[in-house]
C-alpha cells in the first residue's frame, strides 16, 4: 500500500478510528486523541505496517486498541498510592449519587449502563458489532481472539444485556 493509499484511508476511517480510541480509553477525550495521534505516528513512520490480510480498519482498530493497552499499563505503572487513596475515599460519595441517577435515566441511558457492566471482552465486541460495524470475525481480528471466542463472547453479551435490561424494567 502506497503512503498516498494510507494517508487516504487514515483520513476516511477518522472518525470511526476517534470512537475506538474513545471506547479504548474509558471515554477519556484527551488520551483517546493521544492514542489516535500515537497510532497514525506508528502507520505513518512504518512502525505498524499493513500486511492485507483483514480490512484496513479491522487492522487499524487493532493498532488503536494494542497502542491504548500499552498506553494504560504505563499509566498503571505511574499512578501513585496517593491517587488510590483518594480515590477510595471518593468512591462512597460516589455510590449513592450514582444510584440517585440510575432511577431517572430514560432507556438509552440504561442501555449505556448495562452495556458498561459487562466484562470486558463482552463490551468490546458488542461495541465493535454494532456501533462499529464491524463483523464478528472482523471483531475477533481486533480483539486479537479466535472466532470461535469472539462468538461466544457476542452470545453471552447479547444474553447478559437481555436479562439486565429485563430485569430493569
Amino acid at each position: 500500500m502506497t503512503d498516498e493509499e494510507i494517508h487516504k484511508q487514515l483520513r476516511h476511517w477518522h472518525k470511526d478510528s476517534f470512537g475506538w480510541a474513545l471506547h479504548c480509553c474509558a471515554a477519556n477525550e484527551a488520551d483517546a486523541e493521544d492514542i489516535l495521534q500515537t497510532v497514525y505516528l506508528k502507520v505513518l513512520e512504518g512502525k505498524a505496517k499493513f500486511d492485507g490480510k483483514s480490512a484496513f480498519k479491522t487492522w487499524l482498530f487493532s493498532v488503536i486498541r494494542f497502542s491504548a493497552i500499552d498506553a494504560l499499563r504505563r499509566q498503571k505503572v505511574r499512578q501513585s498510592k496517593l491517587e488510590i487513596v483518594k480515590k477510595e475515599a471518593e468512591t462512597s460519595t460516589m455510590i449513592s449519587e450514582e444510584s440517585e441517577e440510575a432511577r431517572a435515566e430514560p432507556d438509552l441511558e440504561k442501555f449505556k449502563a448495562a452495556l458498561e457492566r459487562l466484562p470486558d471482552r463482552q463490551r468490546e465486541i458488542m461495541l465493535l458489532v454494532f456501533y462499529h460495524d464491524h463483523s464478528i470475525s472482523e471483531a475477533a481480528v481486533v480483539m486479537g481472539v479466535s472466532l470461535g471466542t469472539a462468538r461466544t463472547h457476542y452470545e453471552r453479551g447479547k444474553e447478559a444485556l437481555r436479562k439486565t435490561l429485563s430485569m430493569e424494567q
